[in-house]
């Protein structure tokens, strides 16, 4: 698993994109469906190689735009 940190440029700008540009709700739902999909695609072809920590990390995003996981 990575552990590469963000610069504060970067992690401003990312900040900003997300508060004033997109809704979360959306911007979480569209990256579920999107990391499914791109999970589905690579498992049927190409196996599971370096999947898990691409998987791992977008889930990671949408965690952060709208936590649902955590909630009982």
């Amino acid at each position: 698993m990575s552990t590469n940190t963000l610069s504060k440029k970067a992690e401003t700008r990312l900040i900003d994109f997300f508060n004033n540009t997109i809704d979360r709700k959306d911007m979480a739902k569209v990256l579920r469906q999107v990391n499914y999909i791109l999970a589905l695609g690579v498992i049927k072809e190409e196996g599971a190689t370096d999947l898990e920590d691409n998987f791992y990390w977008l889930n990671e995003l949408a965690e952060v735009l709208n936590p649902y996981l955590d909630k009982e």
